[in-house]
């Protein structure tokens, strides 16, 4: 098998030619000219190189016991906030192929597939059910919202989805505040399990359209059309659902700036209460640790098949190209009233930002997360660790009766402090010296390193200090460019 985790090497010519190629039917973004500039090299390699960024913040103490997070978890606990709690369920009937994440593949004839994930369903009360046994005082903790992700959960018969949810609810912490949130896909979100949904709390439901243009889906491996997408939203709108989300994709193969226009109006035509705008990335998550992949990798990353798409006529979007799409999302959206936190989570006006992105990255929360099922990636303060990503090996450990936590690195003080200065900075709101002085022991953000940093970082045009008024902001160009800024920075 081909190696597909080797680094790219950075070339700064062709990642500037790639950047001047831009569709000359649409305006020339506005940040092209900040990474022209010499002084922010580092920050195109970063976007050139395309690295995962901003979902998992890994410490800089490695090879930690997993029990030593389980310890930090339990002790932070003893007094917080409310958490963020996912149950991930693995199982698709396909695989994307832009998709490295762990995932379990279920095909057959719809008892086969129900009975099959069925069985990861009891894999996974089974392992909260550990947790909760290692972890006493995540049985109290406050949940702020409950996520049930993917994978495609939504293969679930209505049955599985009553007992896992129950399950849930009987033994977590979840109180009236609690939002709960299903993910699923268009065509197995339907109105029966909306419904049932709707009978058991859910509030919220995410769905992974990624396109409406069904040129774009086929080539990208997804196995719904534009009119099922309609139809999902359609459905949650006749349900009453306050909150419906979808994930948007940029950078896909055979993707136009054209058909990213048709995208947002097909958004705006529904009113779509929340929208996740997301970059194509083909490096791998294990490069940097900064997501978690399975334990194959993508059909798109493999360098020979981009190319053979590439020879057969096929069209991956330059740079130029890319950040075109994103202004046309991000600016389309942000006319329309929406709110941006953090980055590329868009909400309309009337809604909050998204409850779980908050609890984790707001500046004056950043609380515990606990992921549990096949390649959950969980966090507290102090340290954070990572589910087994092998499906076979996490089926035998939790049938064993072992925790299936695999790896896990710990925070030394300053990484303490700029991991929270990266959370901070990735919700786009102004940081706060007041919050971060409360946080560390009256360390102020214009101490060194990080007065330096923000100086550099101003002198380039990428945030305004203020430290009359104790707070940093990013300026528009910052807020585009703000995983580089975060990932090459801090």
């Amino acid at each position: 098998m081909p190696d597909v985790s080797v680094k790219p090497v950075f070339r700064r010519t062709q990642a500037l030619e790639s950047l001047a190629a831009i569709d000359p039917g649409h305006p020339r973004p506005f940040v092209l000219d900040v990474l022209e500039r010499p002084e922010n090299a580092g920050l195109l390699e970063y976007v050139a190189n395309d690295p995962f960024g901003a979902h998992v913040f890994p410490g800089d103490i490695p090879d930690v016991s997993p029990t030593s997070f389980l310890d930090d978890l339990n002790a932070q606990l003893a007094s917080t906030r409310p958490i963020h709690l996912w149950s991930y369920i693995p199982t698709c009937s396909y695989r994307c192929r832009f998709c490295q994440y762990p995932v379990v593949i279920v095909k057959g004839p719809e008892g086969v597939v129900r009975d099959k994930v069925d069985r990861w369903v009891d894999l996974n009360i089974r392992e909260a059910q550990l947790w909760l046994d290692r972890v006493p005082r995540l049985r109290e903790a406050p949940v702020g919202e409950f996520n049930v992700f993917g994978g495609t959960p939504s293969l679930m018969g209505l049955d599985a989805v009553s007992r896992l949810l129950d399950f849930y609810r009987e033994n977590f912490g979840f109180g009236p505040d609690t939002t709960i949130r299903f993910e699923g896909d268009p065509t197995t979100l339907t109105e029966p399990l909306l419904a049932r949904l709707q009978e058991l709390g859910c509030d919220k439901v995410s769905s992974g359209v990624q396109s409406f243009d069904d040129h774009v889906l086929q080539l990208s491996g997804r196995e719904h059309t534009e009119a099922e997408c309609h139809d999902f939203l359609d459905s949650t709108q006749r349900l009453g659902f306050d909150w419906t989300t979808i994930d948007l994709m940029y950078g896909l193969l055979d993707q136009t700036v054209d058909s990213v226009v048709r995208d947002l109006d097909q958004v705006l035509k529904h009113d779509v209460p929340g929208v996740v705008c997301t970059k194509l990335h083909l490096r791998s998550y294990t490069d940097t640790r900064t997501g978690v992949a399975g334990d194959r990798p993508a059909a798109w990353q493999f360098p020979e098949y981009r190319a053979r798409l590439t020879e057969s006529g096929h069209h991956w979007p330059s740079l130029g190209e890319q950040y075109q799409m994103r202004e046309v999302l991000a600016g389309g959206l942000t006319r329309e009233g929406y709110g941006e936190h953090p980055t590329m989570y868009f909400h309309r006006a009337d809604k909050p930002p998204e409850t779980w992105k908050a609890i984790m990255v707001d500046q004056d929360r950043q609380d515990a997360e606990v992921a549990i099922g096949l390649g959950g990636s969980s966090s507290c303060r102090r340290s954070e660790a990572m589910t087994e990503v092998n499906a076979v090996q996490y089926m035998k450990m939790v049938d064993a009766g072992q925790l299936p936590l695999t790896s896990a690195t710990r925070f030394g003080d300053l990484a303490t402090q700029s991991r929270a200065i990266k959370m901070a900075l990735s919700t786009l709101q102004p940081l706060r010296d007041d919050v971060h002085q409360e946080r560390f022991a009256g360390r102020s953000l214009f101490d060194e390193p990080w007065g330096a940093r923000f100086e550099g970082l101003e002198r380039r045009g990428l945030l305004v200090t203020d430290r009359a008024g104790g707070t940093v902001r990013l300026t528009p160009a910052g807020e585009v460019l703000v995983e580089a800024v975060m990932n090459t920075e801090f």
